[in-house]
């Protein structure tokens, strides 16, 4: 238990509270009735591994955070009491302090705004995490993460709307406010509450306004949408903020106010709007993620090309079965999806610990994708396996072996199967409120057109010299492998045409990732867009082909290379353009242009500087 000193100010602890029943979304503040009464009043938390419970009588009850923004004087206490008490290294903060300004002179305005964990009622990061790091508590409600469960895949990081969990790239792990549960336990405030020399903070049962306070809020200017979490904070902000605000992060949000009194995020053109290339920021720490989704996406396209295919009675595919390059093929979607895995796993801050990627199923979109592209590989694999004794090489090595034709047809439709279910949730994954520029149906359409570009590819790169050599008819698998193409760059360009409309039109940080897009990478943007519509075209073009001459193999094989590298560049913008629904940070601290900056000057290499290289 935590220790209380003999001359503790009355002002650290916590007061005996007068909330309501329920509180501003209508579930109860009494945690052990949202169970049902299914969990023990008196349970022990074992707070730093210690049996005992404490003697706070309101342990069962939803606490929260409530923060005047009007007294906050940004001299950033809470977090110094915050990374004292939880021993964090520089570039770790559980609680931080930016701000948004705005105004002219001499009437100029800043709010400060000190955020930490919310301990949300509906807490996407315990949703979100594969290996069950998380847990809600009916102890005050507080959201606590275990960081010697977690494996560092940083998915809690981009589902949390307000930058609580922190991915220590040096540890691998994740970390995050545990709401000092051990003070509670005897009845003190969180150690930020008692550091804040403005009376800014406090803290309580949640919706029992702390003296001297008249509002709790549930939103202030730059605090994302409550509905998405249902966060455990209020707010008090009774002086005027001007209509429109900026961050003086390098974020390119700024908030205006509605007519309803409400700011929400609109583009800040901070960066101007000259269109660049950026080809050295395409690469970013998710590039083992770029070579996963790539890989598995055309492992996928070229299994259900080939195996569907020949299940339909396609004559090319039929004789591209039966040959001996039937098993080859199969044993590269195999190595793909092997390939894919394996990025997967090296994107993990603690890559060994990868098999507690399934421990969430009931939850994580994570786990169902692992499960299913994992579940893809090994019925691919068991088909591989049938297909082989009929394969001549294979024969005339160890002897006939009889075949196993109900096996390899049973097989070939679970890993479609299996397959299809992999490819959904590697969709759902990116469908997050917190990052509006993924949370649209063009990402599923780029992942489908992408199995289908890039697997017609494959097919065609091993299929057409094969019928070739063998005296098949090479043109007509060539045509079915541009048939492939044609639609995925449709679904794809479709996709990409819809999204932008919509990024455009949303007022939100997805309108600024697209102005992003649109700038900072714009001719890279351009590029990729011009390629897909070129592929269409030399696509279709090589469709009216009637031989296979050299001509027709030329030009498919700069069509190969143009897809290969749409592909490459279409997958680095997705995921380093996204915009989060973060906090504001400050001038220095939390400003992704000063940590960029501080890594390019070598100042990130002095540790109390607090930016660390992107590794993990």
């Amino acid at each position: 238990m935590w220790k209380v000193r003999d001359d503790e100010p009355s002002y650290a602890f916590l007061k005996e509270p007068t909330a309501p029943e329920v509180n501003y979304y209508e579930a109860p503040i009494d945690l052990i009735a949202r169970t049902g009464g299914a969990l023990p009043a008196g349970r022990e938390m074992f707070i730093n591994e210690e049996p005992g419970v404490g003697n706070n009588p309101n342990r069962n009850k939803q606490h929260a955070f409530h923060f005047t923004a009007d007294n906050c004087i940004g001299c950033h206490a809470c977090e110094a009491a915050c990374s004292e008490k939880n021993d964090n290294p520089a570039h770790i903060s559980f609680r931080s302090v930016g701000y948004v300004e705005g105004g002219t002179y001499p009437d100029f305005k800043r709010m400060n705004i000190s955020m930490a964990c919310n301990h949300c009622d509906d807490p996407v990061c315990l949703k979100g995490c594969p290996t069950r790091a998380y847990t809600k508590h009916v102890e005050y409600g507080a959201v606590l993460q275990d960081p010697e469960t977690c494996f560092g895949c940083g998915y809690c990081t981009w589902v949390c709307p307000y930058n609580a969990p922190q991915l220590d790239p040096i540890k691998g792990q994740v970390s995050k406010c545990n709401m000092c549960v051990d003070r509670l336990e005897v009845n003190l405030k969180p150690a930020c509450v008692s550091a804040c020399l403005g009376n800014a903070l406090n803290f309580g049962v949640v919706d029992d306004l702390p003296e001297n306070r008249e509002q709790g809020k549930t939103s202030i200017p730059g605090f994302p949408d409550p509905q998405i979490t249902h966060p455990n904070i209020r707010f008090q902000q009774i002086k005027n903020m001007p209509d429109e605000v900026t961050r003086p992060d390098g974020m390119a949000v700024k908030y205006h106010k509605d007519d309803d009194g409400q700011y929400r995020p609109v583009v800040d053109q901070k960066k101007g709007v000259e269109k660049k290339w950026s080809l050295g920021k395409l690469s970013s720490r998710e590039n083992p993620l770029v070579i996963f989704t790539l890989v598995s996406q055309t492992s996928l396209g070229v299994f259900l090309l080939s195996f569907l295919g020949a299940q339909l009675g396609v004559e090319s595919i039929i004789a591209l079965r039966d040959s001996v390059m039937y098993v080859p093929l199969m044993a590269v979607t195999v190595g793909l999806a092997g390939l894919g895995m394996l990025m997967s796993a090296t994107h993990l801050g603690k890559p060994w610990r990868f098999y507690r990627g399934f421990n969430n199923l009931r939850h994580s979109p994570v786990c169902r994708e692992g499960l299913g592209m994992l579940l893809y590989m090994v019925f691919a694999g068991l088909h591989l396996l049938a297909m082989l004794p009929e394969n001549s090489v294979f024969t005339a090595l160890l002897g006939e072996w009889g075949g196993f034709p109900v096996v390899a047809t049973i097989t070939g439709y679970l890993a479609l199967i299996a397959g299809a279910v992999g490819l959904y949730y590697m969709y759902r994954c990116y469908r997050i409120p917190a990052r509006p520029f993924w949370n649209h149906w063009q990402t599923g359409s780029a992942f489908l057109g992408t199995a289908l570009t890039l697997g017609g590819i494959v097919l065609g790169v091993i299929g057409v010299p094969t019928l070739m050599l063998i005296g098949g008819d090479g043109l007509a698998i060539l045509k079915l492998s541009l048939v492939s193409i044609v639609i995925g760059a449709v679904i794809e360009g479709v996709g990409l045409w819809r999204h932008g409309v919509a990024m455009d039109k949303a007022n939100n940080e997805g309108s600024v990732s697209h102005y992003i897009q649109c700038t900072l990478f714009g001719k890279s943007y351009m590029l990729r867009n011009l390629l897909i519509l070129a592929n269409l075209v030399l696509a279709v073009a090589l469709l009216s082909s009637a031989e296979l001459g050299v001509e027709t193999l030329v030009a498919s094989a700069l069509l190969c290379g143009s897809i290969m590298t749409t592909a490459l560049i279409g997958r680095c913008l997705f995921y380093v353009l996204v915009v989060p629904t973060t906090m504001p940070g400050a001038f220095f601290w939390k400003n992704k242009d000063f940590e960029e900056h501080a890594r390019d000057i070598g100042l990130a290499n002095m540790p109390q500087v607090g930016v660390v290289a992107h590794a993990h």
